[in-house]
């Protein structure tokens, strides 16, 4: 059996820019190579294991070597790192011309980017270890490819990668048949969508990196035709297939390029001034959201157009992969678009999951073979009952704990998301990507108008205008949601758009969205059974088989990793109960006391 370790993140990036370019805010410092660190370990048998960074250290979207992730992975598949085979990292950056310009950028190189600072930072976490010959890096947006086509379970497909960028590209289009991987076509970094949908992000005042789905969450507010110049100056579709931004053009100097500065510059004079993150928002930051969010789906389904001419890029069977993948309104967009009759999309699609496609890619180099299915991502660390029951251990009074069988458990849960009670979901191996997929989630009974508000305002602690997603079973999907006939499987991990139906808008406010829509989760019974039994039990109690599912974490946390962080986050929030394992712990209520 060949073991592979994948790993992602560039340890050094941002010390070295706050080295470089010091009194920069703290969105700019987020604008570097090499953040969402995370391991993933894989064999011939599949997905061993897989996790996060963040999930660890505490430190969302950390860029940090990640150590603790890499040991979570072989504890988890029960191996020590000397009987891993090849250690694969999802970024291969070579010395080249774009890196002797100055001094500047020879330091970039030197001190961040080089296979001997890989190795330097390799063997301060795992000394005696020949990392020379264990460590293997494989091109960022290969990595991102072999992520989704291995994957898939499509005998011959077409790949899209698309984000900020890799080593010299921000968007790529790859041919996959049986166990083959080969790149088509290549579109540079100055015409990238993922910095420009990651640029207006921070214009609008949020974090780049980190809220571009703040965006598109806002986006269905706005008007997109109030900016008719805009598109041509975002982004320009030429005749060819490629792609121009008159806009990313507008970084012009080393400072500009590592903030952006000349972009935002250029955006205020569009669109007016820059919000600043803590000013209200206003309807013209939605029309700009809007014409942004338009953009990105213009633009994708061009790049899709011209893969078809593509000696190879015939096939109507996509995957995609990339930060830009996790768009979930425009996988709908391209789903409904004609050009594609099957979509996947690898749910870990940021650069979380470039760990995973630098371990799959280097797998298949050394074990050729066809992409086979995956099921849901749940390859991340179980809990027994024991540390379940130490972490409960350390709740205070006010709570009420009580162990019960499966059937008991679900109807209690059932019976308190019905009254208006918030539950938080704790079950099984963690979900590698950043969905929670019924495993980690906070859930609410969909049917109720102010639990939107609710969560939004009192347990999330969020924007108002952001939506909350539903968790249907695939028997009753179509009933509730327009999902595209032959596409079901692109609804499992809460990665695309689908319409709700229009009569059952108004029975369902709390998950449709200002336009109708809803980022949909279909569960199957044989993927995810517990989950799955929970929402039938909703709906044999309740009527109807569908709740609002959102992930188990508060402000600016990443999502529960462990029984300790469930508890301890649910008694700080106002979460009325925790199913942990096959504990219900309720709130002690003084008689009289609301939610």
């Amino acid at each position: 059996m060949v073991l592979v370790l994948g790993i992602s993140g560039l340890d050094r990036t941002q010390a070295l820019k706050r080295e470089l370019l010091p009194g920069l805010d703290h969105r700019e410092l987020r604008l570097v190579q090499g953040l969402d660190s995370a391991a993933a370990l894989v064999s011939e048998d599949g997905v061993l294991a897989a996790s996060a960074q963040e999930r660890h250290d505490g430190d969302k979207g950390t860029g940090a070597f990640p150590v603790d992730a890499v040991t979570a992975c072989l504890r988890m598949a029960g191996v020590s790192l000397d009987e891993v085979d090849v250690v694969a990292h999802g970024f291969r950056y070579e010395p080249s011309a774009a890196f002797e310009r100055d001094a500047y950028t020879r330091r970039w190189f030197a001190e961040a980017y080089a296979e001997r600072v890989q190795w330097e930072v390799l063997r301060e976490h795992f000394p005696g270890h020949d990392w020379e010959r264990k460590l293997v890096r494989v091109p960022h947006h290969l990595a991102h490819a072999a992520s989704a086509y291995w994957l898939s379970g499509f005998e011959a497909a077409t790949v899209l990668v698309a984000d900020g960028m890799g080593e010299t590209e921000a968007t790529s289009v790859h041919a996959g048949e049986g166990a083959q991987l080969r790149t088509l076509r290549r579109y540079p970094i100055g015409a990238s969508l993922g910095i420009l949908y990651s640029v207006v992000t921070q214009y609008l005042g949020f974090l780049p990196g980190m809220d571009e789905y703040k965006v598109m969450g806002l986006a269905p507010y706005g008007d997109r035709g109030r900016f008719p110049q805009a598109d041509g100056e975002l982004m320009r579709r030429l005749a060819d297939g490629g792609l121009r931004s008159p806009l990313l053009a507008h970084d012009r100097t080393p400072l500009e390029r590592e903030t952006h500065r000349g972009v935002i510059r250029r955006l205020e004079e569009v669109f007016g001034p820059a919000r600043h993150p803590r000013a209200p928002l206003e309807q013209r930051h939605m029309d700009v959201a809007a014409t942004v969010q338009h953009t990105l789906e213009e633009s994708l389904l061009h790049v899709l157009r011209s893969a078809r001419e593509l000696p190879g890029g015939g096939s109507r069977r996509l995957c995609m992969a990339g930060g830009v993948a996790l768009n979930c309104t425009a996988n709908g967009v391209i789903a409904r678009s004609g050009l594609v009759d099957e979509v996947f999309v690898q749910p870990a699609s940021g650069d979380d999951g470039s760990a995973l496609g630098a371990a799959l890619w280097e797998l298949r180099q050394r074990r050729p073979a066809a992409p086979s299915a995956m099921t849901m991502p749940y390859w991340g660390e179980e809990f027994d009952t024991a540390q379940v029951a130490a972490a409960l251990a350390g709740l205070g009074p006010g709570f009420e704990v009580t162990g019960l069988a499966r059937p008991e458990l679900l109807g209690r849960v059932s019976e308190l998301l019905g009254g208006g009670a918030v539950v938080a979901w704790f079950q099984g191996r963690m979900e590698f990507g950043p969905r929670a997929l019924g495993h980690r989630s906070i859930l609410a009974d969909p049917r109720v108008p102010g639990m939107r508000a609710h969560l939004n305002a009192v347990v999330k602690q969020r924007e108002e205008f952001r939506p909350f997603a539903p968790a249907v079973t695939a028997e009753e999907a179509g009933e509730y949601f327009e999902i595209v006939p032959g596409q079901e499987n692109l609804y499992r991990h809460m990665l695309c758009v689908a319409q709700v139906r229009e009569k059952y808008r108004e029975a369902l406010p709390s998950i449709t969205h200002v336009d109708g829509s809803a980022r949909v989760q279909v569960v199957q019974r044989a993927q995810a059974p517990v989950f799955w039994e929970l929402i039938r039990r909703f709906g044999d109690d309740h009527g109807t088989p569908v709740v609002l599912n959102t992930s188990f974490n508060l402000r600016g946390q990443p999502i529960v990793r462990t029984p300790r962080e469930a508890v301890e986050t649910f008694a700080r929030s106002s979460v009325d109960a925790l199913a942990i394992g096959d504990v219900l712990v309720t709130r002690v209520r003084a008689e009289g006391d609301g939610r």
